[in-house]
């Protein structure tokens, strides 16, 4: 957790314009952890009765386009 503290330290001191750099960054390295994680998942087949489920209550026009 030292690490963590650290970053927090670290981040508190950052100026403005390097804080909105920093809050871009981060956001694009969050999406690319949770597309990877969504891929892994999606490969590993624990996906699979979700979107089951999902196309048949499409099928059964319990769904709607949004």
């Amino acid at each position: 957790m030292a690490t963590v503290e650290a970053i927090e330290r670290e981040i508190t001191q950052l100026t403005q314009k390097e804080l909105i750099e920093f809050r871009r960054w981060f956001v694009a390295f969050d999406a690319d952890v949770w597309d990877a994680q969504i891929e892994a998942d999606a490969a590993s087949g624990k996906l699979d009765k979700l979107a089951e489920e999902a196309l048949e209550e499409y099928t059964a026009g319990k769904a709607r386009e949004i």
